[in-house]
């Protein structure tokens, strides 16, 4: 995926862990599946990072509200403490808090190679929303109703949207987080994907706002989505 989306490699310090990067700014990592977790039957998976301000005390308002608390919390020295964590529909997500002293900027919306969109698939968006704005803040912002496939909810975190949620489709098998990639066009990116070796699961089509979408697994089974400006 690093070649497909432009990422920089970088060895983050710690053994087994990559940083993906983009003009030298981390903007994802890779590691192998913890063998506990391959225990479980956990594929290979993309997980999200929310940011809070402490860490435990977030755990522990997740296992309150009827989440899960999967690992941590875990502290890397001068890096992050951060614990797994699950809503109470088991969408797996990590409440992070950064440690680094003096941080580069974020780069700027819609740079490519950067996290552009966030998705939900609930077994129930109301409910799913609830959760979420009740512990981060989330605000609704525009719905779109889709016709069978239900309400498309849009949520903002102080700003513009950045994610979505809808209730699960039926052959969807349990909820979780899907992330977007930023890339400069859609169907080139698709190309680079297909090349590669990964698969085209849905797409491209057009979605409101005039941006282009797919949705993709790579050679690992991983799904994930490129969300663009053009075809």
């Amino acid at each position: 995926m690093a070649t497909w989306l432009g990422w920089g490699v970088q060895d983050a310090g710690m053994p087994g862990y990559e940083l993906f990067t983009v003009d030298g700014r981390g903007v994802a990592g890779l590691m192998p599946i913890p063998d506990e977790v391959r225990a479980m039957g956990v594929p290979p998976c993309w997980t999200g990072y929310v940011a809070v301000d402490d860490v435990d005390a977030t755990a522990g308002r997740i296992v309150a509200e009827g989440g899960k608390l999967h690992r941590g919390p875990v502290e890397i020295p001068g890096a992050i403490r951060f614990a797994v964590v699950a809503d109470p529909q088991g969408a797996v997500f990590i409440v992070a808090k950064s440690l680094m002293q003096d941080a580069p900027p974020e780069l700027p919306m819609g740079t490519p190679g950067t996290p552009g969109w966030r998705e939900l698939y609930a077994a129930d968006w109301q409910s799913a929303f609830a959760f979420y704005g009740k512990l981060f803040g989330w605000t609704k912002a525009e719905a779109h109703d889709m016709g069978p496939m239900g309400i498309y909810q849009l949520f903002a975190t102080g700003g513009a949207p950045v994610g979505g949620m809808m209730t699960k489709p039926p052959q969807v098998p349990v909820p979780h987080w899907l992330y977007y990639f930023n890339v400069d066009g859609i169907d080139a990116a698709a190309a680079r994907v297909t090349t590669g070796g990964g698969q085209l699961l849905m797409g491209p089509h057009e979605v409101p706002g005039g941006q282009w979408i797919v949705h993709c697994r790579d050679p690992q089974g991983a799904a994930f989505a490129l969300v663009a400006p053009k075809r």
